[in-house]
């Protein structure tokens, strides 16, 4: 019965891990439809992202079950409430990261406002970096290095602030590019609030670890 219950604890932890690397596939994707114009792919984003939905139900379903049916004990509930958690902060993300293929969409054959461009590159590769030494801190259950890898969503803050404020200027300059820099700073809401699931995933895997929640982050993420 124990070999059973293991069998399906390790097949969970499977699963979400290949719904990390699914998410970690659409944020690269969703930014290379923005940064090369390509609206196939940005089309390609927003379909897969259904896949990442149904694989988020299908972990929660999943978790529900073991929960009720095989009444795990402290360490192996904490694996299954970490995933049940963490899995609804990764569709999250997958939303955001198809949200973005939505904006660019709308941003075809504009005229780029370039500075703004390339800190929104340079926020998705900060985010990108994040969430794979996250995904990795995870399978360690490295509790050091998630409470470590938390504060480096002040970095992904710093470059919305940035992008906001150039966007903004462009803005004041010139009247015909509100629209677009409000799609620009969209984005960049999309990127930050990224920033902040990936830190809510720190969280859960400090909690994996010591059965404790800690706030690594004081905001509030919605």
């Amino acid at each position: 019965m124990r070999s059973e219950f293991e069998t399906e604890l390790n097949e969970l932890h499977i699963r979400f891990s290949e719904m990390a690397m699914m998410i970690n596939e659409a944020i690269k994707k969703s930014m290379q439809a923005f940064i090369n114009d390509d609206p196939k792919l940005a089309r390609q984003v927003i379909k897969d992202d259904q896949k990442i939905n149904n694989r988020e139900v299908d972990l929660e379903q999943k978790s529900f079950e073991m929960i009720a049916l095989q009444q795990p004990v402290t360490s192996d509930l904490r694996m299954i409430v970490t995933i049940l958690k963490a899995s609804s902060d990764l569709e999250r993300m997958g939303d955001h990261a198809a949200k973005i293929a939505q904006t660019s969409l709308q941003l075809q054959n504009k005229v780029p406002i370039v500075d703004a461009k390339n800190l929104l590159a340079q926020m998705a590769t900060e985010i990108e970096t994040m969430f794979s030494q996250t995904i990795d801190a995870y399978l360690k259950e490295d509790d050091k290095a998630a409470i470590q890898l938390a504060q480096r969503d002040d970095n992904i803050d710093k470059l919305a602030e940035k992008v906001d404020h150039v966007c903004i200027e462009h803005m004041k300059n010139d009247s015909q590019m509100v629209e677009d820099g409000t799609s620009y700073m969209l984005i960049s809401t999309y990127l930050e609030r990224m920033g902040d699931y990936v830190t809510n995933l720190c969280e859960w895997i400090v909690y994996l670890k010591s059965g404790k929640l800690s706030e690594l982050n004081a905001k509030n993420h919605n």
